[in-house]
């Protein structure tokens, strides 16, 4: 009878522990995947996996360069108490100061995190929010504002304002249908509205919001369905078109931001880009109904004479195994490349880096969807 009645206790202990899930601790995934490195200013960086819409599975990796380690999921290990971990599809990650800003798409909030510790400060909610870019003390998200759906009669979305230092949302402008990427020039705003949710009647222009007044002073016409926006050294701005998916092409478009008019038109189709010096990196994967198939480039433009330098990245015949890139970034230091594959979007994607001359120098797997990178710069004495 003693021994059943402990073999009773001992169940019954394994069942509470089973229910107590908000004290589960959940260990990361560290493999040394480079030679340690010092010198740098770059530290590391952060990788914001997006995970699949409906299955909470957003993480955030870590890789250090002093060490060459690759942590898998640091967010969860540092963060045991924040329920549901991250959330519900990683859309951006930017870091500015000493914190680290994630925005988290379906779960509706902007998680603000240490960059020096991966730990938790706070969660801003913004409904529906995409993107995140900085200016002066602030931060400026964009917000599709309403609900995640495919609708004709889609609300305007807006950008919301919010301070660093109390991390509170200061004011909004209405910018267009579901605006996407943002970047600063003149202090102006440029919101690129897609107008994703109501398709085929896509948005086509680029917002320009003044920050002085916070209020929208034009709006240039572009193209469908834009989405990417990067600017360069001379003030240019560049603007990605995703097409229709079935007659209009994606593209590739220059705003000068000191006339706000569209000035060139470069014939170039773009899903990702990223600047470094006077280079702009990009990749596309231009999907087509017609076909059902992906049609993958990759390429790099020089910005001051906007010609195509090289229609190869990757030098060493790796890209055939990347399925479906899905970021891009570049060390500012090392000019290393930095490329992510998504896989089939359901199982767990892949991280490479190459060499500035194309050469695969190491890979790694990363999480579901693994997708926006942000570097870390060590603090100046």
């Amino acid at each position: 009878m003693r021994r059943q009645h402990l073999y009773l206790l001992l169940l019954f202990g394994l069942l509470l522990s089973s229910c107590r899930k908000d004290e589960v601790i959940y260990l990361s995934d560290a493999h040394q995947v480079a030679p340690p490195r010092v010198g740098s200013s770059i530290e590391g960086f952060y990788l914001l996996n997006e995970g699949n819409m409906g299955m909470n599975r957003a993480t955030i990796d870590y890789f250090d360069y002093a060490t060459g380690v690759y942590t898998r999921d640091l967010y969860s290990e540092r963060n045991p108490n924040v329920v549901k971990e991250l959330g519900d599809v990683g859309n951006d990650l930017k870091i500015y100061g000493s914190k680290a800003y994630a925005v988290i798409n379906v779960s509706n909030y902007i998680e603000v995190f240490d960059v020096a510790t991966g730990v938790h400060i706070e969660k801003i909610n913004v409904p529906n929010c995409r993107y995140i870019n900085f200016h002066n003390g602030k931060a400026y998200v964009s917000s599709y504002s309403g609900p995640i759906q495919v609708n004709p009669n889609a609300e305007v979305g807006f950008v919301a304002e919010i301070d660093t230092t109390t991390l509170k949302v200061t004011r909004q402008v209405s910018v267009g249908y579901q605006p996407e990427e943002m970047v600063i020039q003149n202090n102006k705003l440029y919101v690129a509205n897609s107008g994703g949710y109501r398709v085929p009647n896509y948005d086509t222009t680029v917002a320009v919001v003044d920050l002085t007044s916070f209020s929208l002073i034009k709006k240039i016409d572009v193209a469908i369905n834009v989405h990417r926006l990067q600017v360069d050294k001379r003030g240019d701005i560049y603007v990605s078109s995703r097409g229709d998916f079935y007659h209009t092409e994606p593209n590739l478009y220059v705003i000068d931001s000191q006339s706000d008019e569209v000035k060139q038109k470069l014939d170039i189709p773009v899903s990702e880009m990223t600047i470094s010096g006077d280079s702009l990196y990009y990749y596309s994967v231009a999907f087509k109904h017609s076909s059902g198939q992906n049609a993958i480039s990759y390429g790099i433009l020089d910005t001051k004479s906007k010609k195509i330098v090289s229609d190869r990245i990757i030098k060493d015949g790796t890209d055939r195994n990347i399925l479906i890139p899905y970021g891009i970034a570049v060390n500012p230091d090392t000019k290393e490349i930095l490329i992510t594959d998504a896989q089939d979007y359901l199982v767990t994607g892949f991280v490479y880096c190459y060499s500035p001359e194309g050469i695969l120098k190491w890979k790694t797997t990363g999480g579901n969807i693994p997708a926006h990178i942000a570097f870390v710069r060590k603090k100046k004495p």
